[in-house]
């Protein structure tokens, strides 16, 4: 699976911003998504997760009610929608693929990784 991430940029604080992940290569509904951040000087988190229907989403505790992440099989995507953000969610954000992925927070357990785009969110 090849992944590619897009969608972010410059944005004040109290702003949105939607990311978007593109897969290619392998059929897309088996996998679990998710998305994850490093800040700089800091390792990389998790964000949000989702099962391969959909129907389970998994967030960190601090992007809780402004972060939704989402899919759609059908266009072989995934989604983070992101609201009022903060100055401290500025970080490059990875999607991430995992076929028999159990842990949503373990990098570990992804397979593929997209190669991150940037979010920066002024004060």
């Amino acid at each position: 699976v090849q992944l590619q991430a897009s969608g972010g940029g410059l944005v004040q604080a109290g702003g949105s911003l939607r990311l978007s992940c593109a897969a290619s290569g392998r059929p897309f509904g088996s996998y679990i998504m998710a998305w994850f951040r490093q800040a700089p000087g800091k390792e990389r988190e998790f964000v949000a997760g989702i099962n391969w229907a959909g129907g389970s989403e998994y967030y960190a505790d601090s992007v809780k009610g402004r972060f939704t992440i989402y899919r759609d099989n059908a266009k072989n995507a995934v989604y983070l929608q992101m609201n009022n953000l903060k100055p401290e969610d500025t970080a490059v954000y990875y999607c991430a693929a995992g076929l028999n992925t159990r842990h949503y927070d373990y990098e570990s357990e992804y397979d593929y990784w997209g190669q991150g785009t940037q979010v920066t969110v002024s004060s």
